[in-house]
């Protein structure tokens, strides 16, 4: 294969992953955390300043993710109790969020996943956000 034949743009690496992941939609991730996932909130501070939290949801900076959620990581959250937790990363609008599922399905949370939409999404649906 030809060096530029092994490159792969954003928009198919996005893809790819996707196909990995058991997305999820605003309401189904309300009830999934009813029942003891953790939602996390990987947005930056400005958005977060900006638009509000979604109570109960875990923030973590996105360069911060692998380190906090490792459950065998000298620098775990305390709600990083075992790879077989059920985590949902919610970014701005659900991309970034997806490319950070993988990671942490990588890192052998394979119940990892990600909101479809991100935080937007789950504003539009209704749910709860706290200032």
């Amino acid at each position: 294969m030809s060096e530029q034949g092994d490159r792969v743009g954003i928009d198919e690496l996005l893809e790819r992953v996707r196909e990995g992941l058991d997305r999820v939609e605003p309401k189904q991730a309300f009830a999934e955390a009813a029942e003891g996932a953790l939602l996390v909130d990987i947005r930056y501070a400005a958005l977060r300043d900006l638009d509000g939290l979604i109570p109960g949801a875990l923030v973590v900076e996105r360069n911060e993710l692998e380190w906090r959620l490792d459950p065998q990581g000298s620098h775990r959250a305390p709600e990083a109790v075992s790879h077989d937790l059920r985590v949902v990363v919610i970014c701005n609008e659900g991309y970034a969020s997806s490319l950070a599922a993988a990671s942490l399905r990588d890192l052998g949370l394979h119940r990892a996943t990600d909101l479809i939409g991100g935080f937007q999404a789950w504003r539009a649906a209704g749910l709860p956000v706290e200032a």
